[in-house]
C-alpha cells in the first residue's frame, strides 16, 4: 500500500494490523488496529508525525522510499505502537530532528535508545514553520501517558490527535465512512484506554473547543472528516450523567449463583432497569468496559472460593476500579458453602470509586424463597436509586 493523500502535501504513511487480536497482552482487538503516521510537506521543510509499531516498520519505510528528506520527526506519544520505528526512521534520515514534549525526552532515551542530542523539546503552544505550513504543538498530558501531545496543522485545520479520539480498527477506509462501526470501536477504545483519565480528557475537550478542525487524524483507526461526530461522542461519554443501566459481572460454579443472577436480572428488567450481564468465565473485557461507560450501578455475583470471591470476579473488580467509570452504586450477591467474606473483599477492591454500596445478598447452598425475596428488595433499591438520574 502506497502513501495515501489526505490533503495536497499531507499523507497517511501508516500501517494496518488486521490480524492483531490482543494489545498490551490484555486488551482484545476484535477488529485489529492500525498504526497511523502522517507526512506533512511544506515548501521548505517536511515533518513526519509519529511512526508505527516495530512489527510494521518495513511498511512505513516502504512508503518513505521516495521521500528524499524528512526534517522533523514528531513523537506525540512514546508508547511503542507509536514510536517503535523511530530508530529506523533516524537511520533512514540521519539529519532528522526528533521533536517531543520535555517529559517525553527522557522516555524516548530510555525506551528507544535515542541519543539525547537528537531530541529537541517543544513547549505547549510552540509553533514550527515548514514554509507554507505551520505546526502547533498542544501538550495533552494523560492521553493516556504523562508525556503526550497533539499537533495542529494550522493552514489545513487538521488535528493530529494521537491516541485521543481514535479507535482500534483495521480498515482500508481512510475516513470514518461507516459511522456505526467507527462509533462502536471508538467507544471500546475510550472505555479501555481513556476512561481512567476522564478528568484530564474533560480539560482537553474544553481546550480543543477553541480550535477549528476540518479533520481529526488519530493514531489508531480511520480519519474523521466530521469532527463533531467524534467530539460529541466523547463529550457524552465524559460529561453526561450515568444512565439507567446496571452492569452485572458474574460467575457460577455449581448453579446457585447462576439462579440468583437469572432472578435478579428478571427483577431489574421488570422494574424498567437495563441490565448488561457478563459471565466472567469467558467474557470479552472490552465489552465489559464499554458497558461501564454509561452505567450507574455495578452488581457483582460470585460464589465463594476459599472464603473469598471467585478469582474471575476479583479480576473484574480490579479492572473496574482501574477504569474508574461514572458508577454511583454497587452491591455484591452470591453463595457460599460454609462461610466467607466475598462481599467485603469485592468492596475493598473498588476503593477508588467511592460507590454507595447497597445491602449484599448471600445464601448458604442453593437459593431459597427468602433469597429471591431479598433479591427483589435489591432490585427495588436499584430502581429507586436510578430514579434521580
Amino acid at each position: 500500500m502506497k502513501e495515501r493523500e489526505i490533503r495536497p502535501g499531507v499523507g497517511w504513511v501508516g500501517a494496518l494490523h488486521a490480524d492483531r487480536r490482543l494489545f498490551d497482552s490484555l486488551i482484545p482487538l476484535p477488529d485489529g488496529t492500525s498504526y497511523n503516521a502522517y507526512l506533512v510537506r511544506g515548501k521548505k521543510k517536511v515533518a513526519l508525525i509519529d511512526t508505527v509499531d516495530p512489527t510494521k516498520t518495513g511498511l512505513l519505510l516502504e512508503k518513505l522510499e521516495s521521500v528524499p528528506q524528512v526534517d522533523y520527526l514528531v513523537v506525540q506519544h512514546v508508547e511503542q505502537d507509536h514510536s517503535g520505528s523511530v530508530p529506523a526512521v533516524i537511520e533512514r534520515f540521519p539529519a532528522v530532528q526528533v521533536l517531543a514534549t520535555p517529559k517525553a525526552k527522557a522516555m524516548i532515551v530510555d525506551h528507544l535508545g535515542v541519543a539525547e542530542d537528537r531530541i529537541k523539546t517543544v513547549e505547549d503552544g510552540e509553533t514550527l514553520p515548514l514554509g507554507d505550513r505551520t505546526l502547533e504543538f498542544v501538550h495533552a498530558p494523560w492521553v493516556h501517558w504523562p508525556e503526550t501531545m497533539f499537533t495542529y496543522l494550522r493552514e489545513d485545520k487538521v488535528l493530529f490527535s494521537g491516541d485521543f479520539l481514535g479507535a482500534h480498527l483495521a480498515t482500508t477506509d481512510l475516513y470514518a465512512t461507516d459511522r456505526g462501526r467507527v462509533y462502536a470501536a471508538a467507544k471500546r477504545y475510550y472505555a479501555e484506554i481513556m476512561m481512567p483519565f476522564r478528568t484530564a480528557i474533560k480539560g482537553h475537550l474544553e481546550r480543543l473547543a477553541r480550535y477549528e478542525f476540518s479533520l481529526v487524524c488519530p493514531s489508531h483507526g480511520p480519519i474523521t472528516d466530521d469532527p463533531r461526530f467524534i467530539l460529541d461522542a466523547y463529550r457524552s461519554w465524559v460529561l453526561d450523567r450515568p444512565k439507567n443501566v446496571v452492569v452485572l459481572p458474574y460467575v457460577s460454579m455449581h448453579g446457585s449463583t447462576a439462579r440468583m443472577v437469572e432472578h435478579l436480572v428478571g427483577a431489574l428488567v421488570d422494574r424498567g432497569v437495563q441490565v448488561e450481564a457478563f459471565d466472567m468465565a469467558g467474557a470479552d473485557l472490552g465489552s465489559l468496559a464499554m458497558a461501564l461507560v454509561e452505567a450507574a450501578t455495578v452488581l457483582f455475583a460470585t460464589p465463594t472460593v476459599l472464603v473469598g470471591a471467585h478469582p474471575h470476579i476479583v479480576t473484574a473488580a480490579y479492572l473496574i476500579n482501574a477504569l474508574r467509570p461514572k458508577l454511583q452504586f454497587g452491591a455484591v450477591v452470591g453463595s457460599y458453602g460454609w462461610g466467607g467474606k466475598a462481599a467485603e473483599q469485592v468492596i475493598g477492591l473498588l476503593g477508588t470509586l467511592k460507590l454507595e454500596w447497597l445491602d449484599p445478598v448471600f445464601v448458604r447452598g442453593a437459593p431459597k424463597p427468602e433469597t429471591f425475596a431479598a433479591l427483589d428488595r435489591l432490585a427495588d433499591a436499584v430502581r429507586q436509586k436510578h430514579e434521580g438520574l
